[in-house]
């Protein structure tokens, strides 16, 4: 019998709903984990044994999740359907839920985190606060709106870019990135970048995440602290409901994240993701309920649980692939734990590359200053073996 005939008649004996979720990375692998608490397996579709949710779930199933067919396989027997990241077609989100799946987010919503066009054009109609930006189809369309708002822009992949990919900044004689339907924003001087995690359910309700700060080194996340040091209650609060606003209007079901930029008059919305997100991996330990929880309670339409922290500071420092060399991971984590018994590490069973994220290490305390700098040596210890 296979493993995932017998998780489904093991599902069907506790009387427990089934969740899928499409895509096999370190997302649906948390997810996985705060299932188990929910007594659930999460059945999740990979696209390789390889993947780091296969490695450990029991439920699997391959295939591709730009394949109908195989998303259509994929959900039989399942109560719901959610995702670990924005790639499946939108047409195919719509075909699975016009053939009586149960989708959360639902393709009308998933569409602003796939689409940085509709994003734009969709927040900009609810009055979202938002840089400056513009469709550019030719360099004419660059140089004009470059001129209007100031050198350098920043230009964006409409669809498909993700940690720095697809996201160039351009100056007047520069080419445009060849064969990429794009928009260019305006340049924004900001103070900081913040990010705000709110969960809805189908029902409608709500439940905001403290508001953190986001580093960022190259295009990637290098650490998340919570709460974001220094913001004024006022604007904290103001993010929180921008957040729950946004949720609302898009009709969101599950987590969204909304990464912002804090400027001298206010905030500006970046980006979104409907789904679990790196700036919310600090909740696993740091929050009363993680977002991995929280989203499948969500998309379940379960109660929403706690999102009050569970220290005074928090940080979450990613752990990148290093060099090749060096001593095991394995020994880097006996001598992390021996010399740091607080560090929390989640690996995510990825093969290394230098660059590549391979995990992350959450850190509690009372003072900010000392645990960033704990977060921080944890995980340069991790990735370098120095």
């Amino acid at each position: 019998m296979s493993a995932a005939r017998l998780a489904s008649e093991m599902d069907t004996r506790t009387g427990l709903p089934v969740v899928g979720m499409v895509g096999g990375g370190q997302l649906a692998r948390m997810t996985h984990q705060a299932a188990i608490a929910l007594g659930q397996s999460l059945r999740v579709l990979a696209s390789s044994p390889e993947d780091g949710a296969a490695l450990v779930a029991a439920d699997v199933q391959y295939g591709d999740h730009t394949d109908l067919a195989a998303l259509r396989t994929f959900a039989k027997g399942c109560d719901v359907v959610t995702f670990d990241h924005e790639h499946v077609p939108t047409e195919a989100v719509r075909e699975l839920a016009a053939s009586g799946v149960v989708v959360h987010p639902g393709a009308d919503a998933l569409v602003y985190a796939q689409d940085k066009r509709a994003m734009r054009e969709r927040l900009s109609a609810l009055g979202a606060p938002a840089p400056r930006w513009r469709p550019i189809s030719s360099a004419e369309d660059l140089r004009a709106f470059g001129d209007e708002v100031g050198w350098p822009v920043v230009a964006k992949a409409v669809r498909g870019g993700y940690d720095g990919r697809g996201v160039w900044m351009l100056s007047p004689d520069d080419p445009l990135p060849p064969g990429v339907e794009l928009i260019a924003e305006e340049r924004v001087a900001l103070r900081r970048e913040l990010a705000v995690q709110v969960a809805r359910s189908p029902f409608g309700q709500v439940a905001a995440y403290p508001v953190v700060e986001t580093v960022q080194r190259d295009g990637i996340c290098v650490e998340v602290l919570a709460p974001a040091p220094d913001l004024l209650p006022a604007r904290a609060v103001a993010a929180q409901q921008l957040a729950i606003d946004i949720a609302t209007a898009l009709g969101v079901v599950g987590m969204l994240a909304v990464e912002l930029f804090e400027v001298d008059g206010g905030l500006i919305v970046n980006e979104l993701a409907m789904r679990p997100h790196n700036s919310g991996h600090w909740t696993i330990e740091g929050a009363r309920t993680s977002q991995f929880e929280q989203h499948l309670r969500a998309v379940l339409d379960y109660p929403m649980g706690g999102t009050a922290l569970t220290a005074p500071a928090v940080v979450m420092a990613n752990v990148l692939g290093g060099q090749p060399g060096g001593i095991s991971i394995d020994e880097r984590l006996h001598h992390l734990f021996a010399t740091d018994p607080g560090a929390k590490v989640h690996l995510y069973g990825k093969q290394v590359r230098p660059g590549r994220k391979i995990g992350h290490v959450t850190v509690l305390g009372d003072d900010m200053d000392e645990v960033r700098a704990r977060a921080a040596r944890a995980a340069r210890w991790l990735q370098e073996g120095e």
